[in-house]
């Protein structure tokens, strides 16, 4: 895409621009994250990871990661984040090119971060964790959430299909879990939403986990540091 800036957001109607710098402080105690030396980046890092990490296995009938453990499996990526950098940080206007990481590249990465664990389910999470460190910046949704299949169906609305999913609903990279306000989001894809009614409420936790955005924004705003 040329020419001046990136085209308007899908959602401006809810008053954001993808695409904006955001706030550069939220969460519980996180500080400007800007200003965090690494010591005490990581040790942000591990705490939103572990986070995730233990909600997704709770979300899939599982008992909860041991902290301990959690806190390992987080310390490898934190180690891999430090390795390879973040992806760029896109400059005011630009709207960035959504991408990817192929096999090749992500298997010997999650294998890293997993150490010999022979776990399914964390290699599952594992997996969805690199991509969401290393996927690079771009400002404007895919519409994944919202597509409907030839039968109706909308598999990113279906509720099996997203309990294997640590960002649920939406892409581990998509824009609006920095662009949207939790209201905002929560509205968007109640607006949006194609599935049996009910089960958006009942599981929003699931199709919309908050501890993932807390964890996505971070990385958006270190990646400025």
């Amino acid at each position: 895409m040329s020419g001046g800036g990136c085209p308007a957001s899908h959602e401006a109607g809810y008053g954001v621009t993808v695409g904006v710098t955001v706030a550069l402080t939220w969460g519980r105690g996180s500080g400007d994250v800007r200003a965090m030396n690494d010591d005490a980046a990581a040790t942000e890092f591990s705490r939103l990871v572990t986070a995730v990490l233990r909600r997704f296995f709770a979300q899939n009938g599982c008992a909860e990661l041991a902290v301990a453990e959690a806190a390992a499996v987080s310390g490898r990526l934190w180690a891999l984040v430090r390795e390879r950098g973040l992806p760029r940080a896109l400059r005011e206007g630009e709207c960035g090119v959504s991408g990817g990481m192929s096999e090749e590249v992500c298997a010997p990465l999650v294998a890293r971060v997993l150490a010999g664990a022979n776990d399914d389910l964390l290699a599952k999470t594992v997996t969805q964790l690199v991509k969401t460190c290393f996927y690079p910046e771009f400002t404007v949704c895919r519409d994944s959430f919202r597509e409907v299949a030839k039968d109706g169906s909308c598999k990113r609305q279906e509720l099996a299909r997203v309990r294997q999913r640590v960002s649920g609903t939406h892409c581990v990279d998509c824009p609006h879990w920095v662009a949207l306000t939790p209201a905002g989001h929560g509205e968007l894809l109640q607006r949006e939403w194609r599935s049996e009614p009910g089960i958006l409420e009942d599981n929003c936790g699931v199709f919309l986990p908050e501890d993932f955005r807390e964890l996505r924004r971070w990385l958006h705003a270190r990646a400025r540091a």
